[in-house]
């Protein structure tokens, strides 16, 4: 199964490093929103905590 991870980065710092991070694990996919400090991540259920790991360390703030 998949999970759909919604990341916001504050100031938008952080944004751009955690999506290449995410691309790096292989995450089926990476919706960017445009604004510069937002995106939606498509990852495989075992992928979830590294993710969600990953956008926190970088300065973001992840929902599911």
């Amino acid at each position: 199964m998949t999970a759909r991870i919604h990341a916001t980065f504050p100031d938008g710092s952080g944004a751009r490093e955690a999506g290449i991070k995410l691309q790096a694990l292989r995450v089926l996919e990476l919706e960017e929103n445009g604004d510069g400090i937002s995106f939606t991540a498509t990852v495989g259920d075992e992928m979830v905590d590294r993710a969600l790991h990953l956008i926190r360390d970088t300065g973001g703030t992840a929902d599911m």
